[in-house]
């Protein structure tokens, strides 16, 4: 029985980040969703910041640049916090 190997590139097209939880929208259709408090200086911003978020690169990264926080897309995946 053959496999057929599948590369992921994964990326990022929209944030939601709220006191709770990141969610993040790929342009696959997938969403990640995550706790919040994996990530303390995205938890201690306040609600304005969360919001300023950037796409990175074609969407392999997030970054807020009021805290100066970025994350990757493939580490949400893997549970990288």
């Amino acid at each position: 029985m053959a496999t057929l190997a599948v590369e992921l590139h994964p990326l990022a097209c929209n944030v939601n980040c709220t006191e709770d939880i990141l969610s993040v929208e790929l342009l696959d259709g997938r969403t990640i969703t995550v706790p919040i408090s994996w990530f303390p200086t995205l938890l201690e911003a306040s609600q304005s910041q969360r919001d300023n978020w950037e796409i990175l690169g074609d969407g392999e990264g997030i970054y807020w640049p009021d805290i100066d926080e970025d994350l990757s897309v493939s580490g949400l995946l893997k549970g990288v916090h």
